[in-house]
């Protein structure tokens, strides 16, 4: 054994010694290792009460009105997602370290506090949160994915998951990521590879992986993420499930361990990821800001969360195209429907057409590395640990030498310049939100995501995005664009994205199709109010109760 294998032996030893044995289900009992959908096997396994099914398909919003009516208790919600988030590494692979002693005593807490004063502790007493790994908790490793980091020990709680604990949240599971935290996959050296609930041969996104397979098997109502390129959006899409990329500097980042501190040029960013609903994006992001941040991490925007009327008196634009990667064929017929229901229900729908997105991407994808990816290279280059295909892939976009001062502000002044003109084509089109694809397709096969565009121009703009499942999934008649039929690639970007899809679209069959509303610079709160009106419209959803 080498000794980065020694090293990294030491992350799974951290994984397999905090899985609660008295939950694993034995091998003879699990789907067979060829079952593609176990999305729905909690209700096969035997090991759920109906009470516990029931507790695991309730939103965050909705646990809370239970907890807080005195129907549900944190202890039985907490055992009933740990239950769940065990079940769902043994068939997903998702989780780095389980917390189950401190979170059912954490649970115990709040049970007592309850009967003592008949009160909440917050907004989200007793809601379980499964946490990405690269995001500190106190005390416990916190590696990045990289075996570098391996002995690591974070000093303190990240200051996201203060505010969080503050309001009664218990974060219950950590989970997985990539090496190099720059894959749309999720796959490293320590604890190996995520698979998506919905199809194991496809990826759960990246590089909050373990984030979207959590949500897709409902291991968790809530999840945190980290998003610097679409990495809350795209496992989100993924995974059916729901996700939100904040404007910059408005969550908090401190506690985050990631390679390139101080790299300011393209800012990652902090936030949820939802099994359930919008509704509980909301809630995190007001739990997370009322808690007032910037107070300590001076560097974010001190903007309370404002609370917003939805509406439907805006104007969304359709993005069918980027421009670069025309979309596979379940992608376009989502949004196809989607434009149909919207003018069926008297919303104002437009054409959007990308503007100088490969602009953007030239832009994003320099500023990603501007040491050269040196950061990366050096930790890797410690333990001599493999560097990994999707690794190699994502360090290809770096610049071979580092920027120079001049190169790094040429390029901020271009990345301004875009947002500036971007903002003001959305005012003279008089759209207020864009609606477009996640991902060029649904959820690519395990290690054969590439391309980010979707997701990553929306980073460069600095514009909060949401996610949301769009009800559909890949169909058998989905076969659209082949050649045999005039098909031409515009570009060799579009014609290997192709190629993906001409080699079985069978492969896809059943993936989740997600869909992304994005809105203006600072304008979160709108975001995510338009995209619960667009969400409804599309998957018929008006008129239901919100928990």
């Amino acid at each position: 054994m080498s000794t980065w294998q020694k090293e990294a032996l030491k992350a799974k030893t951290i994984l397999h010694t905090s899985i609660p044995t008295q939950w694993l289900l034995p091998e003879d009992k699990l789907p067979p290792s060829d079952q593609k959908n176990v999305a729905d096997f909690p209700r096969a396994s035997g090991l759920f009460t109906d009470r516990e099914l029931s507790i695991t398909e309730m939103s965050a919003t909705a646990l809370v009105a239970g907890m807080g009516a005195g129907l549900l208790s944190a202890e039985e919600v907490m055992v009933a997602f740990l239950k769940r988030a065990v079940l769902g590494h043994q068939l997903l692979n998702f989780a780095t370290e389980f917390m189950a002693d401190k979170a059912i005593a954490r649970a115990k807490e709040l049970d007592a506090y309850y009967q003592r004063t008949g009160k909440l502790v917050g907004p989200l007493h007793g809601v379980p949160i499964s946490v990405k790994e690269h995001i500190g908790i106190k005390n416990l490793t916190c590696n990045g994915g990289y075996v570098a980091w391996v002995n690591d020990i974070a000093p303190e709680d990240a200051l996201i998951l203060q505010c969080l604990h503050k309001a009664g949240a218990i974060f219950h599971v950590r989970t997985n990521q990539p090496q190099s935290l720059m894959h749309l996959c999720c796959s490293n050296n320590l604890t190996g590879t995520t698979t998506n609930p919905y199809n194991r041969t496809l990826t759960p996104g990246g590089s909050s992986g373990g984030e979207g397979a959590s949500m897709g098997f409902k291991c968790a109502p809530l999840g945190i993420g980290t998003d610097i390129g679409g990495s809350i959006r795209a496992p989100a899409a993924f995974c059916n499930a729901y996700g939100f990329r904040p404007t910059m500097r408005r969550n908090p980042c401190s506690g985050i361990k990631a390679p390139e501190p101080g790299q300011e040029a393209i800012l990652g960013v902090v936030g949820p990821l939802a099994a359930q609903s919008l509704d509980d994006l909301e809630l995190f992001q007001r739990v997370v800001l009322d808690a007032e941040p910037w107070d300590i991490e001076t560097s974010l925007v001190p903007l309370p969360w404002r609370r917003v009327k939805e509406n439907r008196k805006f104007t969304v634009g359709i993005m069918w195209d980027d421009g670069t990667v025309r979309p596979h064929p379940p992608i376009t017929r989502a949004l196809q429907a989607a434009r149909s229901k919207l003018q069926a229900a008297g919303i104002k729908v437009v054409d959007w057409e990308p503007y100088k997105h490969a602009h953007g991407w030239d832009i994003i994808s320099k500023l990603y590395f501007p040491d050269a990816a040196t950061s990366q290279k050096t930790l890797i280059s410690q333990t001599n640990e493999p560097i990994l295909p999707l690794t190699k892939w994502a360090f290809s976009y770096a610049h071979p030498t580092p920027l120079s001062i001049a190169e790094a502000w040429a390029l901020n002044v271009a990345r301004d310049e875009y947002r500036d003109e971007y903002h003001a084509r959305m005012k003279d089109m008089g759209v207020d939100f864009i609606l477009c694809p996640a991902y060029v397709g649904v959820a690519p096969v395990l290690y054969e995501a590439q391309y980010w565009n979707y997701t990553a121009v929306w980073n460069v703009l600095d514009l909060p995005a949401v996610v949301f499942p769009s009800g559909m999934v890949a169909e058998e008649g989905d076969v659209g664009g082949e050649k045999k039929d005039g098909w031409v690639a515009r570009n060799e970007v579009e014609e290997r994205e192709w190629k993906k899809w001409w080699v079985d679209p069978g492969r896809f069959v059943g993936a989740p199709v997600g869909l992304q509303v994005v809105g203006k610079h600072f304008k979160d709160e709108e975001t995510i109010a338009a995209a619960k009106v667009v969400e409804e419209v599309i998957r018929g959803l008006e008129g239901r109760a919100r928990l």
